[in-house]
């Protein structure tokens, strides 16, 4: 049987629509992405925000003010240190308490190696996705190292809930300074290997240099923050314009750069990284002795020691733990606004609170949220291929886009 070519030929304007995810490797089992494409050019794109709801939000109106830190564990499962800290400094501000010095140490310290081990796990990821495969154990091994201290900190590797309103669960472990002053130039050494391999490759320039550009008007336009803000050229880092716990004492300078595209996404997140070690050799030299908590035991659980030996701090230990009536964190009723730098962005916590020992409602602005909605619109005429770079590029983390 014969079959004229002109039977077999699609026209040239017709499209084709194709599903990408969730089962596609470089959508982590958890996106999903419609796609209608002309040959390998991508026409339009429809995306599903993830398949991980959870419903965060409403569990913190029946959780007390500390059992909910748990719940921002599980929010961003890559950095969670500084979900725990961002969480707890909503509510400090909420209580108008200060922890003390120590404890703000402490919390700066995790918070940049988690943004460490955030940035390491996004450029190993992108670089495997886009065909390379030793950068990912290289990011494999320096993560494992950074989650030994975590573990070694706070007695798990991934969800940690470390942070208490008010303190921290403990103090850092005997040794863990000058293990982490190891660590800060072993993984200098691996940074730099991603720039030796990538930063003038030829075959990772044409994949990214020009893709997927936002311009400093999107990052406006859809409230984008973080590295995606800033390798567009809006200067935006929180630390600085709204500083919180003592970043304001240390030197660091924000990354910035002006392309745009997925190449500086990829360039701007090793440099914010020289920057978060050069915060962290800063904190080694000037943390000292001294309380991890905050002195009222009417907000904050006292030490488990007290707890075991003295009667008072025992009938604190309940006061605060014990949910309804009169028992538990009161804090007036108010609510606010509070947010972070995280490793992607801007973290706000929303608490509204009606006096009671849970909050009245709980909104959370995760920042993945918000910067990947212009996801669809810069993908428009761009190839198949370079739909990979731009999504590895935004660090997407599915718990953040919960709702």
């Amino acid at each position: 049987m014969y079959v004229f070519q002109s039977e077999v030929i699609e026209e040239e304007d017709s499209t084709l629509h194709m599903n990408v995810g969730p089962s596609h490797p470089a959508t982590h089992g958890t996106l999903r992405l419609k796609l209608e494409i002309q040959g390998e050019k991508i026409i339009a794109c429809e995306q599903e925000i993830g398949f991980l709801h959870t419903g965060f939000e409403k569990l913190g109106e029946y959780r007390s003010y500390n059992q909910f830190v748990t719940v921002t564990d599980r929010m961003n499962y890559i950095s969670p240190l500084n979900n725990n800290i961002g969480y707890a400094l909503a509510v400090e501000e909420l209580l108008d308490i200060k922890v003390p010095r120590r404890c703000r140490l402490i919390r700066i310290m995790l918070a940049e190696l988690s943004r460490v081990a955030d940035h390491m796990f996004s450029m190993g990821a992108m670089t495997m996705d886009l065909g390379a495969f030793s950068s990912i154990l290289w990011a494999f091994v320096e993560r494992e190292k950074l989650y030994d201290v975590f573990e070694a900190v706070t007695g798990t590797r991934l969800t940690t809930s470390y942070t208490r309103v008010g303190g921290l669960a403990f103090d850092l472990p005997e040794g863990i300074e000058e293990r982490v002053a190891t660590l800060t130039g072993e993984i200098r050494e691996t940074i730099q290997k991603f720039r030796d391999s990538f930063l003038e490759n030829p075959i990772f320039i044409n994949r990214t240099k020009g893709v997927g550009v936002i311009t400093p008007e999107d990052v406006r336009q859809y409230g984008i923050t973080g590295p995606i803000a800033r390798a567009a050229g809006v200067h935006y880092d929180l630390r600085r314009f709204r500083p919180y716990l003592d970043y304001e004492e240390f030197d660091f300078r924000v990354p910035l750069y002006k392309e745009g595209d997925s190449y500086a996404r990829y360039a701007i997140r090793m440099d914010e990284m020289d920057e978060s070690l050069k915060i962290i050799d800063q904190v080694l030299e000037v943390l000292e002795p001294g309380p991890i908590n905050y002195e009222d035991q009417k907000h904050v659980l006292p030490e488990k020691e007290q707890v075991y030996n003295d009667m008072e701090s025992l009938i604190h230990h309940f006061k605060v733990v014990m949910p309804g009536g009169q028992h538990g964190i009161q804090p007036p009723k108010t609510s606010l606004y509070s947010a972070t730098e995280v490793p992607n962005g801007e973290l706000g916590f929303f608490v509204v609170s009606d006096g009671g020992s849970a909050p009245y409602r709980v909104r959370v602005r995760p920042p993945s949220f918000h910067n990947y909605q212009i996801f669809s619109k810069i993908i428009e005429g761009h190839m198949v291929a370079d739909m990979v770079t731009i999504l590895g590029s935004f660090n997407v983390i599915a718990g953040e886009l919960d709702r």
